[in-house]
């Protein structure tokens, strides 16, 4: 199954594409939020482009399980989402995926505009492949 892993932002959204077997994420776009039509027209252009058969939000939580301004921004997205396809739409629990992407870039030697330019898509690719680590059984649809 192809997956399309989200690190939603409200100002910035990174896009992250599984391989056709489900095992390896891709950093595949950056969406900038203009208007929400606008937004939501651009990522469903991109599932359709990449034969996306399902979705992979990040939900951003505490280290204790609680909820933030952001996880609920994030819910919020998610329904909005889920009346706009028909493609099961997944949450996948995150800590500090945009942190650690950064980290990850910087090791790769990126910085600045090259590193901005990127990190969500970075931070998607994190949430997706974390998602597809998990064991099938414990991935249940929002």
């Amino acid at each position: 199954m192809k997956y399309l892993g989200i690190d939603y932002g409200t100002k910035r959204t990174g896009v992250a594409a599984s391989d056709t077997g489900g095992s390896m994420a891709f950093p595949r776009r950056t969406i900038v939020m203009t208007t929400r039509d606008r937004f939501f027209a651009e990522l469903l252009a991109v599932a359709e482009e990449e034969r996306a058969e399902a979705y992979v939000v990040g939900l951003p939580l505490l280290h204790d399980g609680t909820d933030t301004l952001t996880t609920r921004q994030v819910r919020n997205f998610v329904e909005r989402l889920k009346r706009r396809t028909p493609l099961p739409v997944y949450l996948m629990e995150e800590f500090l995926s945009s942190y650690e992407a950064e980290d990850d870039l910087r090791d790769a030697g990126l910085s600045g505009k090259a590193l901005e330019a990127v990190v969500d898509q970075q931070a998607a690719v994190r949430i997706l492949q974390s998602f597809l680590n998990q064991p099938e059984s414990r991935r249940t649809p929002a």
